[in-house]
């Protein structure tokens, strides 16, 4: 009886011990369960891609090769001096006195290059000038708009409204591009002596009033004889002294 009651206990004793080891490995499933989610596993980024610093990442931005407008008017390797107002930056001094020289300080755009009297290249330089404005240069610094509606012929002598651009290597104060009065010059191709030399041969018949375009006067002249002769010495006069010229207004060559 005994050791049937000693088996009982050891019995027992296995038992509870089976159960406690159960109880265990049962707390452990439900400590992971709790602590990592199956449907969501976690992902390790390379090294290369993650960031030891807590500000946002600096992106470095291409540099920009767009060449502005400017340089396609900028010779190239030329001299500083010579270089057209568009292509330098210059520190203007209006208080220079009128007519007398004046020297600016200028400096290069960018994409410029330039060079001086020696051939050396260089960023700053200075220009002389007279001090006066655009539209106080001489007539040869700057071109104008032509006018073939305006009459030379005419007394007084009429005038047209033309813009004028200054010539590049010209620099001068104010703006560049100026309206300006300017007196009817222009030609047809009409020569002054071929027309004085047909009044004088053939001015009885009109041919210098043809040549020139005046088709009335010469169809006049010509069944008229030239005015029974007063009328061609007439011409002769005004043509010789220029009163009498192209019926388009122009002047001869």
């Amino acid at each position: 009886m005994a050791a049937w009651g000693a088996l009982r206990a050891v019995q027992r004793l296995c038992g509870a011990a089976l159960f406690l080891s159960q109880l265990y490995v049962l707390s452990g499933r439900a400590g992971s369960l709790m602590t990592t989610n199956p449907t969501q596993p976690q992902t390790t980024l390379p090294k290369s891609q993650t960031s030891t610093s807590t500000n946002a990442p600096y992106l470095k931005l291409p540099e920009s090769t767009t060449i502005p407008p400017y340089v396609t008017q900028c010779p190239s390797n030329g001299l500083c001096s010579r270089l057209p107002p568009d292509c330098m930056n210059c520190t203007t001094n209006y208080s220079c006195i009128y007519g007398k020289p004046a020297t600016f300080d200028c400096k290069v755009k960018p994409y410029i290059h330039c060079v001086d009297q020696n051939n050396n290249e260089q960023e700053n330089f200075t220009i002389n000038m007279t001090c006066q404005f655009c539209w106080q240069i001489p007539p040869t610094d700057y071109v104008c708009t032509n006018s073939t509606n305006c009459m030379t012929v005419s007394c007084p002598r009429q005038r047209y409204n033309a813009t004028c651009t200054v010539r590049d290597h010209i620099h001068c104060l104010g703006n560049r591009v100026f309206p300006k009065m300017l007196y009817c010059n222009w030609t047809g191709g009409y020569k002054w002596s071929t027309a004085l030399a047909l009044s004088i041969t053939l001015g009885g018949f009109g041919a210098d009033r043809f040549y020139l375009g005046q088709w009335r006067e010469g169809l006049g002249k010509l069944f008229s004889f030239g005015g029974l002769g007063i009328w061609t010495l007439i011409d002769v006069l005004l043509i010789g002294v220029g009163y009498v010229g192209p019926a388009d207004g122009s002047l001869y060559i």
